[in-house]
């Protein structure tokens, strides 16, 4: 799934195609891609608005378009937006067609994606939690937000209501770095394990935004391209792979529900 990274990649590579621009028309290859309003009024209240503006909260793209409405895009797991022209890429559900003879293509091979109109983005980030990458998340906000939670650390760090933009791929790379387990509890961590764990939030996010994203297998850049951030994972999608530091096996276990990588003799539990 695309995560901070990835989606931070995509609005920046897209956004000097974009802004400024004005949609024309929409093409709905399939209509299921549009939660809200309806298609045919999605449609008709989004042709002939002019793109002012992209923003990134969390996993979520926010467009500002004219006449005071927001297009919100959420890739979800197979997500990818694509600019070009001429033939739509395979997989293609949603065509926004610009005023410059370009098109903004939303290639969902899964059909998980989503679209829909909104007339204030509080209605995003209001559930969300605080942006990793901003000045004002602290070692001491982050700890702060641990008090009480008794749930494991690998599932609060997935919670996007207690961190905005962290996926299962980044949390098992910075618990890897942080030496943490991803099944402790996460009020039970430790003054030196938070401040580890934060700083190395902080620098797998921007390790990843760095290299333009991990295309572990959907996930590519608007011009159609891989980002490489996976080239650089420690422990991700690294089952039976040794580890770098002690040269044990990295291991595959669930926690709530999500497959975790790590490496059981650097993570003990």
């Amino acid at each position: 799934m695309p995560e901070l990274p990835e989606v931070e990649t995509v609005k920046n590579e897209i956004e000097p195609h974009i802004i400024g621009r004005t949609i024309t028309g929409v093409t709905l290859l399939w209509a299921g891609e549009v939660r809200s309003p309806s298609p045919e009024e999605f449609v008709k209240r989004i042709t002939g608005k002019k793109i002012k503006a992209i923003n990134r909260y969390g996993k979520y793209l926010v467009s500002t378009l004219t006449g005071g409405e927001f297009l919100v895009i959420h890739l979800k797991m197979t997500g990818a937006l694509i600019i070009g022209e001429g033939e739509a890429p395979k997989h293609t559900r949603v065509i926004l067609h610009l005023d410059n003879g370009k098109n903004i293509y939303f290639r969902d091979p899964r059909k998980f994606g989503v679209m829909k109109l909104i007339k204030d983005p509080a209605e995003i980030t209001d559930k969300l939690g605080p942006e990793p990458l901003e000045k004002d998340f602290t070692v001491a906000v982050f700890a702060a937000r641990l008090k009480g939670r008794k749930a494991p650390i690998k599932a609060v760090l997935l919670d996007q209501k207690f961190l905005a933009g962290v996926g299962n791929m980044y949390a098992d790379e910075a618990l890897y770095e942080a030496r943490i387990h991803p099944e402790k509890i996460a009020e039970k961590l430790s003054q030196p394990e938070v401040k580890r764990l934060h700083g190395a939030i902080i620098h797998v996010l921007r390790a990843g935004l760095a290299s333009k994203g991990a295309s572990i297998v959907n996930y590519m850049r608007p011009d159609g391209s891989s980002g490489t951030a996976h080239l650089f994972f420690k422990v991700a999608h690294a089952q039976q792979k040794s580890c770098g530091v002690c040269g044990g096996k990295v291991e595959r276990i669930v926690v709530r529900g999500r497959g975790t990588y790590y490496c059981p003799s650097c993570q003990k539990k």
